[in-house]
């Protein structure tokens, strides 16, 4: 088993940054990937980043440009650094973790989610 950890999502005024970060732990195993995705109220899960363990990264159009996906692979932490923040931005944002788990095979895990919001 594997558990991520996420922080650092809070209210902010438009236009301003916020930087979330997430930590896998647990069980020994290989990241495959990892990425954010965020959900608003009535709205499905939408994929916002995510970079794969070749470093490679992608984003949505309505993010490019403004938020940026990280990682520290010693710590197995990803980082959403945000910036240019947008009301429409508001949205619980999740972490995901597409892991090789071993003994255990590829399992897709989920962060409890984090909330951030953007308003004046």
């Amino acid at each position: 088993q594997a558990q991520l950890v996420e922080s650092g999502g809070g209210l902010v005024r438009p236009g301003g940054s916020l930087r979330l970060s997430c930590a896998a732990s647990g069980s020994r195993f290989n990241i495959n990937s990892m990425g954010w995705y965020r959900q608003s109220p009535g709205e499905q899960r939408e994929l916002v980043a995510v970079i794969a363990a070749s470093g490679g990264t992608n984003y949505a159009d309505s993010v490019e440009g403004r938020f940026t996906i990280s990682r520290d692979t010693a710590k197995n932490t990803v980082y959403l650094e945000m910036n240019s923040l947008e009301p429409e931005d508001t949205a619980v944002y999740y972490c995901k973790a597409d892991l090789q788990v071993y003994g255990g095979g590829r399992v897709h895990y989920w962060g409890q989610g984090t909330q951030v919001t953007v308003s004046s």
